[in-house]
């Protein structure tokens, strides 16, 4: 690496001995501090405490709060038992209406996941639209794309890291399925939304080190360190540091990754609070990229996949990244049954790239490429204030919130003339076999950078969300009823100076509209319910072009709304869900020099899952989505009826471990990830071939020499090396990576 500096200290190889050295003796220094201590197993999953439940004794815990420990996990320790379920508070994961998974930091660390990507490919009805090796993470939810700046952080939008989330510092990943205009706020997201839950100090000390491998030559490590202090535990703190560096099993691929968090928290009789703090840099030497197969005629082949190892990208080219992120919430419990809250975060993020785009030109893999820079700045701000209160009616029991929520989303960029920058023009090259600029193509030092740039848009939501659950027949049955009226302004503004004045504001929308839900749960028996909901997302809605007849026409935001129903089954150890849905996405078009919303895209699914201990020592996790999305109605019906390009009609998604009763704490591991073909174009003529990829891994626990957990873990993804299209979303191909070895040893001090 050439270039920028990581801010927490790391950089190079030299300096990554150092910082081992550092946590080693950081460690042991605890260690020391505690020798005198009692001796406790502090593995996270035994000392997760229960989920937050009613006392009105001022133990520290609340009905109606949120901060606190995070809910006990299932049996298997792979998914939590509760969630955050947006202004309704932590709910119960087998009990709410809505279909959504919490994945444990245990999950996280057993996967040996680097991001939040490797951990949403367990839920078969999620999938990455985005190359393993680039700088960014994208999702498919329920076959509609959620990008990671729509990922929430402690509940706030926009403030997580907009292009990849880091798991050090995170202790649950929550994946909650269908729109989220009601429960979250904000536009976007219609199929779904990502939480990442912070770590908090448990009760007992913690101080582990972990130290990784992974092909080609990557090196790891991580230090994870808790504490509470005060005479009843009141205050904790949790700090993450990690360091990666090193070669991938990309050609020409090498990433370098810093990370920094620290949790703060401090838990009263009834007033409690959070502090996180975080900071993530991320290098990397010739990041991959999307292909686009647009310029292919109509049923004209795809080309198969290119060997995973293959990259496109010249050596010199890089992204660089810096993102900084500070967040804070309070609860005061006014009542036993009653906590006011409040809630804010802003982040920072900032990135310098040179790479290239790829378009492909026929079925033998040849395309052009075109080098592109666009630094830019984006900046998020959140915040919210409710209140949350649960009390009885006569025989109904009530859970009310009532909140008001804000946030911005700025972005800064340059606005670079084509050929101003002197860049290399278009020049071919293959996906099978690329061409690569040579060194000096691009006189990098004279490249613009990502700071003082003029704004170039901002996206301004405030919204107001009300709701009542509604508990019938000794709370066998759950009705919650609601809505969020939501005002969404959005502008943009020239930052070209070859088409004008810089600041000159060159787009404007504001609209806003209530958006209803309706939700309810009944249980039939003590481990039987079955739900149903329904709900809506939001999204910018149009303007019409100046082309057509009625120019510059505002229309409304797009509604898209689902409708959902399904059942879970609780057998103690394990448990299954079933839920059938549809989900319906307005857009719009120009159809006889009129421009109007009516297209219509429908996505009808049904999802099979699974997890927990179905018997001792055997766990699994995952399941089987089948899905039907059609196009419904597009301009003068010549796409009616096709399938929507890039949404599979079968995804698998099962993992599994097992402990061997041979050897002792030994556990293998597998799992298997299946995508049935899709249709790259619209008019469904050119077909992107199924794919199935299989992981195997092993682990092993002991205890060192101080008597606390050693574990040791290998992993290995694509083990058969399978050559693979992993998405073909968007108008977009991914290329699947290759073969990755994964070795790990943690070691608790």
């Amino acid at each position: 690496m050439s270039r920028g500096n990581f801010h927490i200290g790391l950089r190079g190889r030299s300096r990554a001995v150092l910082a081992g050295v550092s946590l080693l003796a950081m460690s042991a220094a605890v260690y020391a501090q505690d020798a005198n201590r009692t001796e406790r197993n502090s593995d996270a999953s035994a000392t997760t405490l229960e989920p937050i439940v009613v006392t009105g004794t001022g133990d520290n815990t609340s009905q109606t709060g949120t901060i606190g420990q995070p809910s006990a996990a299932y049996a298997g320790n792979q998914v939590a038992t509760g969630a955050r379920i947006g202004a309704l508070g932590n709910r119960s994961v087998l009990e709410t209406p809505f279909s959504v998974t919490a994945y444990t930091e245990k999950l996280i660390r057993d996967q040996q996941a680097r991001t939040i990507a490797d951990i949403t490919l367990n839920d078969p009805s999620v999938r990455l639209d985005a190359p393993t090796y680039s700088e960014r993470d994208s999702f498919f939810i329920r076959g509609f794309s959620v990008v990671n700046l729509d990922v929430l952080y402690d509940g706030l939008p926009y403030i997580a890291n907009p292009r990849r989330g880091f798991v050090e510092g995170i202790e649950r990943v929550e994946v909650l399925k269908g729109p989220t205009a009601f429960v979250n706020g904000g536009i976007g997201r219609v199929g779904g939304t990502i939480n990442l839950v912070p770590k908090r100090a448990a009760d007992e000390p913690l101080t582990r080190l972990t130290t990784s491998y992974l092909s080609n030559s990557q090196l790891w490590t991580h230090a994870d360190i808790g504490r509470r202090f005060g005479p009843a535990g009141e205050w904790g703190m949790r700090g993450n540091v990690s360091y990666r560096f090193g070669k991938t099993g990309m050609d020409h691929n090498d990433i370098e990754v810093g990370v920094a968090s620290l949790g703060i928290d401090y838990r009263g009789d009834d007033f409690r609070a959070s502090l996180d703090l975080n900071h993530s840099t991320q290098n990397i030497d010739a990041p991959t990229s999307l292909f686009n197969a647009a310029i292919l005629p109509l049923g004209v082949a795809i080309p198969r996949a290119p060997d995973g190892k293959i990259n496109t990208a010249s050596p010199f080219e890089y992204h660089d990244s810096k993102h900084n992120m500070a967040a804070a919430r309070i609860e005061y419990d006014v009542l036993d049954n009653t906590t006011i809250y409040a809630a804010g975060g802003a982040s920072r993020y900032r990135e310098d790239f040179l790479t290239s785009s790829y378009t492909i030109r026929d079925p033998n893999g040849n395309a052009t490429s075109d080098l592109a820079i666009q630094p830019q700045q984006i900046q998020g701000f959140s915040g919210e204030i409710g209140l949350r209160s649960e009390f009885d009616t006569g025989p109904v029991g009530h859970k009310f919130n009532i909140s008001l929520q804000r946030s911005l989303n700025e972005n800064y960029r340059g606005g670079f003339a084509p050929g101003a920058l002197s860049l290399p023009g278009t020049y071919p090259t293959n996906t099978y076999n690329p061409s690569y600029l040579p060194d000096g193509s691009v006189n990098i030092s004279a490249l613009p950078r990502s700071s003082n740039l003029p704004l170039f848009a901002d996206l301004l939501s405030t919204s107001l969300a009300i709701s009542d659950t509604l508990s019938f027949f000794d709370d066998r049955l759950d009705v919650t009823v609601g809505g969020r009226f939501q005002e969404v302004r959005s502008r943009g503004f020239n930052t070209r100076p070859d088409r004008g004045p810089v600041g000159v504001r060159n787009y404007f929308y504001e609209e806003s509209r209530f958006s209803p839900a309706v939700a309810a749960n009944l249980r039939l028996t003590e481990s039987l319910s079955v739900y149903a909901n329904y709900v809506e997302a939001l999204t910018e809605g149009a303007i019409a072009p100046a082309t057509v007849s009625n120019a510059n026409e505002v229309f409304p935001p797009f509604v898209h709304d689902q409708k959902e129903i399904g059942m879970k089954y609780d057998l103690g150890s394990f448990a299954v869900t079933a839920a059938l849905f549809e989900i319906r996405q307005e857009s719009a078009y120009t159809s006889s020099n009129v421009y109007s919303v009516d297209g219509l895209q429908v996505n009808r699914g049904v999802e099979l899952s699974i997890f927990g201990e179905p018997m001792e020592g055997v766990r699994l996790l995952g399941g089987v989505t089948f899905m039907d999305a059609k196009l419904d109605r597009t301009a003068r019906g010549a796409f009616d009826g096709k399938h929507v390009p890039g949404v599979p009609k079968t995804m698998i998604s099962l993992y599994g471990e097992y402990d061997t009763p041979w050897v002792e704490d030994l556990t293998l591991t597998g799992r298997i990830l299946y995508n049935g073909s899709t249709y790259y174009d619209q008019a469904n003529t050119q077909k992107v071939e199924d794919w199935t990829r299989v992981d195997l891994g092993a682990r092993y626990k002991t205890a060192g020499w101080n008597g606390k957990p050693v574990e040791i873990r290998a992993n290995v993804e694509n083990v058969f090396d399978q050559n693979y299209w992993a998405s073909s979303a968007r108008g977009f191909l991914a290329a699947g990576a290759p073969r990755t070895f994964k070795l790990s040893a943690s070691f608790d001090f």
